[in-house]
């Protein structure tokens, strides 16, 4: 696949920096905040009871993703939830470079028009620093999932990771990526 770059990350680099940079004055290209990447995660609380679930989260979550996706583990013992520290109770994938514009890509094209009663996602989901997170219901929402084949229907949160020093600058680079904000 040489010679082959995602759509968003040209659409980035010929007209979304250099709105960005005429919209908050920066004086240098590299000023203009950008993508780092996404993470896709997923807690399983029911996995202490059921090993599968956490196995059929990975599959899903990798066949989502196009790249392997890793177990999470508990960090220590809490009798409450019958959890042992090292038991696997998530899911996470780790998206950076041309899979992470794919799946973005994917992501506002395709997969949020499929939500149900879907009318925008929350403004309200940055963190103070320039990330966002979301957290989506369903994973049906997902093409890839074959609805036939999942033994449940789970969600997952979504970060997406950026340089930007402030919720607003991080807020127009989302919103310029296309991710459709309530208004």
């Amino acid at each position: 696949m040489s010679g082959y770059t995602p759509r968003l990350k040209t659409e980035y680099t010929e007209t979304i920096a250099p709105v960005l940079m005429d919209r908050f004055k920066y004086r240098t290209v590299m000023q203009v905040p950008r993508l780092k990447k996404i993470v896709l995660s997923q807690g399983l609380g029911d996995a202490t009871a059921d090993k599968k679930i956490i196995d059929n989260a990975l599959s899903e979550m990798t066949i989502i993703s196009g790249q392997k996706a890793i177990a999470t583990y508990a960090k220590k013992d809490v009798s409450n939830f019958k959890l042992r520290k090292g038991m696997p109770i998530g899911a996470k994938v780790t998206l950076r470079g041309d899979m992470m514009y794919e799946f973005l890509d994917r992501f506002v094209s395709v997969a949020l028009p499929r939500t149900r009663d879907f009318r925008g996602i929350n403004p309200k989901g940055f963190d103070g620093r320039g990330n966002y997170n979301i957290g989506i219901k369903e994973q049906i929402i997902f093409p890839e999932i074959d609805i036939d084949k999942i033994s449940r229907v789970s969600g997952m949160d979504i970060t997406f990771v950026t340089s930007a020093p402030t919720n607003e600058e991080a807020f127009e680079l989302l919103k310029e990526f296309g991710l459709p904000f309530k208004k």
